[in-house]
């Protein structure tokens, strides 16, 4: 758990203003989800302000469960603990200078920084950083189910078309996070590798690691795994609007796949990634809620098509 005072290291000038460039990119990949899904509002014959109260809601719902995810299952649990009810045992890994910055504690024997105050809203601090993509998955997801089922939508043409929106929308955010200099790579020697600023989490991971003296030195070069991620879910979504839903043989087919290409891809990504991560059994948490969101999609298929078999006679 790092303090709140992090800065990104790029950000995007707009009218003389700088704009965090992770959260421009993930805002830039909304307003693309909102765009299509308003011009698919329209052939399903489904109202466009429904259907756009329903990408906002996924949306904040997205944000409360990613940022949730993060805090029970990122590895910094007890730190969220701690800094409400006993900061002297949370752990700054910064040095001296930005402790003081800070108005923090520095601890000459373990050579860290103590929050000097408690904060029981620590965790709640989306400025700090910190989001799990599947906890905003799982939770917009659930909201899902209630939304769709309040305003009788067609739930299998609506996973079609969360199917390539949702990937699109991942692509953006995956580009945020190479700007933002999150979920980066191992480290790497060959043409491949990118150096990320002074200050950048993984600066900082090199300092910790005593790779570097500082961390206000530039990273070693790394494998720049948010750029691969954000080609492969592009690739995903361009496949599945593309290629995948004109042959589509049930609705509600083109999201398991895409999200069960997702999910092996993510699987296999994480093991290049070397930022802060919590797992188990030497598989991170993302790893591990893949397996298991595999076999949910394995049952889901066969939910699905066994529905569209069932109304398949009576549409005849």
């Amino acid at each position: 758990m790092l303090p709140r005072l992090i800065e990104f290291p790029f950000e995007i000038p707009l009218l003389g203003q700088s704009l965090p460039s992770y959260f421009t990119m993930v805002a830039v990949g909304f307003l693309l989800a909102i765009i299509i899904i308003r011009r698919w509002a329209t052939p399903l014959q489904i109202d466009k302000q429904i259907m756009l109260d329903f990408v906002i809601w996924m949306a904040i719902w997205g944000v409360i469960g990613s940022r949730i995810l993060h805090v029970v299952a990122d590895g910094h649990f007890w730190d969220y603990v701690y800094v409400c009810l006993d900061p002297g045992r949370v752990d700054w890994k910064i040095d001296e200078r930005e402790c003081r910055a800070l108005k923090g504690i520095w601890d000459v024997a373990k050579n860290v920084c103590h929050p000097a105050q408690s904060n029981c809203f620590a965790w709640a601090d989306l400025a700090s950083g910190g989001f799990a993509f599947y906890g905003g998955f799982i939770a917009a997801a659930i909201f899902s189910t209630y939304f769709i089922r309040k305003h009788d939508l067609p739930v299998g043409k609506i996973l079609d078309m969360s199917g390539f929106t949702l990937m699109l929308g991942v692509t953006w955010g995956r580009i945020g996070c190479f700007l933002a200099s999150c979920c980066f790579g191992a480290r790497t020697e060959s043409v491949i590798g990118v150096t990320f600023p002074a200050r950048s989490a993984a600066s900082r991971h090199h300092w910790d690691q005593g790779w570097l003296s500082s961390y206000r030195l530039e990273s070693l070069p790394v494998i720049p795994t948010q750029i691969y991620s954000a080609m492969g879910v592009f690739l995903i979504a361009a496949f599945a609007y593309f290629w995948l839903h004109p042959r589509k043989k049930f609705d509600g087919q083109v999201f398991c796949i895409s999200a069960a290409l997702y999910a092996i891809f993510r699987f296999l990504i994480e093991f290049f990634r070397r930022d802060e991560r919590g797992g188990l059994l030497g598989l991170s948490t993302s790893q591990l809620i893949a397996i298991f969101f595999i076999g949910f999609l394995i049952w889901l298929w066969r939910y699905l098509s066994r529905r569209a078999e069932r109304i398949a006679p009576r549409a005849q």
